[in-house]
């Protein structure tokens, strides 16, 4: 079957500790927009965020009742995903200016990459071509 599969996208699916604060972080940190949302009881459950090309899907997991649910860590430890971009430079100091923790942008494989961790763990790369010599890090 290889090659006729219809596949349009991939979107991951976080399970988040706390979909308030994980909204906190991904609309007005990063940019994302909340384009759609199932309200159970009067409560945001679950999301889809988009943001240009990209899009994630959180939920908040729940602590209590029949399908709860009880990570033994850190839920996002292990996950990495990374952003391809125009330019991963005006990311990370749009980023930086809303105060998230930011990691300096590097050059690794041809391409700048700056790092940030959402409130659950989850490790997001954002990474964007350059002609920039491996390894240099960003002084700017």
């Amino acid at each position: 079957m290889k090659g006729k599969w219809n596949i349009k996208q991939v979107v991951p699916f976080f399970a988040v500790s706390d979909i308030d604060r994980s909204l906190l972080f991904y609309v007005n940190g990063l940019g994302f927009e909340m384009t759609n949302k199932w309200i159970d009881e009067g409560k945001l459950r679950w999301c889809w965020l988009q943001l240009a090309g990209a899009a994630l899907m959180l939920q908040e997991f729940n602590k209590q009742g029949h399908d709860s649910w009880t990570p033994e860590g850190k839920v996002g430890v292990g996950v990495s995903i990374y952003f391809t971009c125009e330019d991963a430079l005006a990311i990370y100091r749009d980023v930086k200016s809303k105060g998230l923790q930011v990691k300096i942008p590097f050059v690794g494989n041809g391409m700048w990459v700056t790092e940030v961790l959402d409130p659950d763990g989850y490790r997001l790369f954002f990474e964007s071509p350059t002609d920039q010599p491996e390894e240099r890090i960003f002084s700017g």
